[in-house]
């Protein structure tokens, strides 16, 4: 009974889209004061998830490099470009999509409509003045500083208690996601909601944004055969086959939304696609950490989007270096569901988005509602990369491989 009963739970994505449907109703129909404690309450939940993410950073990243095996240098420093070069491309070739087809519904017009979606909302009731305790940029330094650092310790015989201790610190924060952060996301959705209804732009921006969410999802698939495809001829393996086999992983994360849940699932797709044990169970952990392709399509959609909503300027040369730094600021994203924009809110000023208000909050809650087709996208674009690895380790390290 027990067992049917957790069947029947509902997953976090219907969750989420409830959340938009019940913020915008409460935003529509309800009085001020109802709505500002609903935005109080979605504020300081704001504040908090602020607050957690560089713990998020160094508790998955850290612990993630220490497990690394022996000789696993010169391995990371040749996964971890590959990842980030994949992740640029995926960047660039959304920011061309973007520029191309968006101007076909976004126009001056439909700006004129929208504008500035924190105008006319309403101030939560009070705030805790909670700061992070580190910054994002300190906290991927220190992460692969430790990790790396434990790793060559351990390689030694040496660094069993900081190991423990940060794979007792990855606990904690798994902890704190799973029983705070991610069961409240529904109701911060919906606080954000209920403020963009008051302010009256709700309808004019959903009917932007499903637009954008068509273009988002097919170009998710158009990358993984453009990874697969490259993985293939490297590996000289077939591509359409690899991808048949990765279907499990995709769907896994799918269902999970999680890049550490898929993390078995990925490692079983590997191994039918013919990776070798030691480079599988190598890359696929490290690449559901720092390879976070399908996260850098939607963030650079959505962005795109939200710049030319606002008639912002948004051309390539205020894009890239946006993108160029998610590419390391995302690590942090497979900690918690919607951790990829959570990541990029540091960042948005590059872009003239400003991290709190209006603007931050939609890209917040609209990239939430479809995070789990960008997971599926990055972890499945991790096989490719562990192809490629694989390839690379057969030829100029000359490691035996294992079956």
């Amino acid at each position: 009974m027990a067992e049917e009963k957790k069947k029947k739970k509902i997953g976090l994505v219907p969750k989420l889209i409830m959340g938009i449907i019940v913020g915008i109703i409460i935003g529509t129909y309800c009085p001020a004061p109802v709505i500002q404690v609903l935005v109080t309450i979605s504020g300081l939940f704001s504040s908090f998830l602020s607050f957690v993410i560089p713990f998020i950073i160094i508790g998955f990243v850290t612990a993630g490099i220490a497990d690394l095996a022996t000789g696993a240098g010169k391995l990371l420093g040749i996964t971890t470009g590959i990842a980030y070069g994949s992740t640029l491309v995926a960047g660039t070739i959304a920011f061309i999509v973007a520029s191309t087809l968006f101007p076909k519904f976004i126009n001056a017009e439909v700006a004129s409509q929208i504008g500035d979606p924190s105008a006319g909302q309403l101030s939560a009731i009070f705030s805790i003045p909670l700061e992070p305790m580190i910054d994002v940029t300190a906290a991927i330094v220190f992460a692969f500083m430790m990790g790396l650092g434990i790793s060559s310790l351990r390689n030694k015989g040496k660094g069993d208690v900081l190991y423990k201790f940060f794979n007792d610190f990855q606990d904690i924060v798994t902890a704190t996601l799973s029983t705070v952060i991610i069961p409240l996301l529904p109701l911060y959705i919906a606080g954000t909601f209920a403020n963009i209804a008051y302010a009256g732009q709700v309808w004019s921006i959903l009917g932007v944004f499903w637009k954008v969410f068509v273009t988002v999802i097919p170009l998710h698939f158009i990358y993984l055969i453009g990874q697969f495809s490259f993985a293939g001829a490297i590996g000289k393996k077939n591509p359409f086959t690899m991808l048949k086999n990765q279907v499990p992983g995709y769907l896994t994360a799918i269902g999970t939304q999680s890049s550490a849940a898929t993390i078995p699932v990925n490692v079983e797709c590997a191994e039918k696609n013919g990776v070798s044990k030691q480079i599988r169970e190598f890359v696929v952990p490290l690449c559901a950490t720092i390879h976070l392709s399908g996260s850098m399509i939607s963030i650079t959609c959505f962005t795109t989007a939200v710049l030319m909503m606002n008639n912002m300027p948004h051309g390539f040369n205020v894009l890239f270096p946006y993108i160029a730094m998610l590419g390391i600021a995302m690590v942090a994203a497979p900690g918690a569901p919607g951790g990829a924009i959570m990541s990029a809110l540091p960042f948005l000023p590059m872009v003239g988005i400003p991290s709190e208000g209006g603007l931050a909050s939609l890209m917040i809650a609209l990239y939430l509602t479809q995070d789990s087709f960008g997971t599926a996208c990055n972890v499945s674009g991790d096989n490719a990369i562990a192809v490629i690895v694989d390839r690379i380790n057969d030829k100029l390290f000359k490691n035996k491989k294992e079956a």
